[in-house]
């Protein structure tokens, strides 16, 4: 599974990637997690705010920080 984070490093950025690591160890999953802070991907992404989540190459949320119930929602719909 590759879950991408988009964004330039703001505060809810890291609070975002910080979230997702978190769920992901929860759920103890094999996970690839990664950043991506150029702002050319992040636009490609289809990411109009940050920060953005990503989950399989399907653009989940993006403008806000979402609980970590909703990360987990997110993970489960890509894993079936």
């Amino acid at each position: 599974m590759e879950i991408k984070i988009f964004g330039p490093g703001c505060p809810k950025c890291k609070a975002l990637h910080k979230a997702v690591t978190e769920v992901v160890s929860e759920m103890g999953l094999s996970a690839d997690v990664k950043k991506v802070e150029k702002l050319d991907e992040i636009v490609q992404a289809g990411v109009m705010l940050t920060p953005g989540l990503m989950v399989n190459g399907k653009l989940k949320v993006f403008g806000k920080v979402p609980g970590k119930e909703d990360i987990k929602r997110y993970i489960e719909e890509e894993k079936q």
